[in-house]
């Protein structure tokens, strides 16, 4: 194994010959964008599949978070967490808001109710949590906090496609919830994504936004911008829904083989799945304790890419400890910062082979004194 390299991740190709089908149509269209025949069938068939009631497709999912905290037309300041990727926090940026970013719980590295709570000030006027690695968030208490402070919530959920939590799809809660298909996610379209709304009202004044403000009567109804998906994106979004399902088996079984592996190491922590939750194992990450494990997060990841095995601090360095968003550090972040200086993401992806699990997982516990102490 050592002369073979393991990557962090691969994404999912379905047969060619199941998408060249529909590059057939789109040849014979010539319809590329705007709305096409291909488009509307792959957003019937993402509600069908999603279990929700209207999809509002974008190009990609940082465009779908702008374009959500546009259409709710905010003002002042947005409640999020520092422990995501820097996209969050830069839709809040690119719609003239402030992100106020608040700690996370140790449990599922969610943010935390209590200092959401005590975060909302008279300018706070929504919260955008993020579903972290595909873990729900504590749905029904930031229900109750935006419901008792008049805030609207937008779920950064771009890890959680297919993602349920006791039967419902986790995208059925808030005002509004955004989905990434990107290269890198579960399910992909090469780059993509959606918001997911609950009225049709809503659907239309999101479908105008993506369109730089103009309705279907070509009538400019706002200050939007171009963030449509095309008909090649949409037809191998369809191609990938036949094949998501076995794709979100493969993943499980590689996860639930690392956790047999992995269990009782001693200061290595596996964040436990949540009940009632159907989850789609996006990715893997766990957690080290340098005093009990014998070696910083950082000499890990040094000692398994030499041989061969790629990873990613997930997320680290918080969004928060970027220069761009320092100034908005105006709160104490001691688990996000933790979190974020211990973590790390190992292999997983459709197709990764047991033998290939077994050699990282052997690799990460064989991790000599020598190089515990110094790499």
């Amino acid at each position: 194994m050592n002369n073979q390299d393991i990557s962090l991740m691969k994404p999912f190709m379905p047969p060619f010959e199941d998408f060249k089908i529909y590059l057939d149509k789109i040849w014979g269209s010539s319809q590329l964008s705007n709305n096409g025949p291909i488009h509307e069938e792959f957003e019937n068939a993402l509600c069908d599949y999603l279990s929700v009631k209207y999809i509002c497709l974008v190009a990609n999912g940082t465009l779908g978070l702008m374009l959500a905290l546009k259409s709710l037309k905010l003002n002042g300041e947005v409640i999020t967490t520092p422990f995501t990727y820097a996209a969050t926090a830069q839709a809040i940026y690119w719609n003239n808001l402030t992100p106020v970013f608040v700690d996370i719980n140790e449990n599922d590295l969610n943010i935390d109710i209590s200092n959401i709570e005590k975060a909302i000030t008279p300018k706070t006027s929504a919260i955008l949590p993020v579903h972290i690695f595909g873990n729900p968030c504590k749905i029904e208490q930031i229900d109750k906090l935006a419901k008792k402070y008049s805030l609207k919530v937008i779920y950064d959920a771009a890890h959680c496609f297919g993602v349920d939590l006791n039967g419902d799809s986790i995208c059925n809660f808030g005002d509004l919830s955004v989905i990434s298909f990107h290269a890198t996610k579960v399910f992909n379209s090469f780059e993509g994504g959606a918001i997911i709304c609950h009225d049709e009202k809503t659907k239309k004044n999101l479908d105008a936004l993506k369109n730089n403000g103009f309705d279907f009567e070509h009538k400019l109804i706002g200050h939007g911008f171009n963030a449509k998906m095309n008909e090649m994106q949409a037809a191998f979004g369809l191609v990938q829904l036949k094949y998501v399902d076995k794709v979100i088996a493969n993943r499980k079984a590689a996860s639930l083989k690392y956790r047999e592996l992995l269990k009782n190491v001693n200061g290595l922590k596996i964040l436990n799945e949540i009940e009632l939750v159907k989850h789609n194992y996006s990715y893997f990450p766990v957690i080290i304790n340098p005093e009990e494990f014998g070696a910083t997060r950082d000499n890990v990841c040094i000692y398994l890419a030499k041989r061969n095995i790629s990873t990613r601090k997930y997320f680290y360095p918080l969004i928060s400890d970027f220069t761009e968003f320092s100034k908005y550090k105006t709160n104490e972040l001691p688990i996000s910062e933790r979190i974020a200086d211990n973590i790390i993401c190992l292999p997983l992806f459709h197709g990764i082979a047991l033998n290939e699990i077994s050699y990282v997982a052997e690799t990460l516990k064989q991790v000599p004194i020598k190089e515990k102490e110094l790499i």
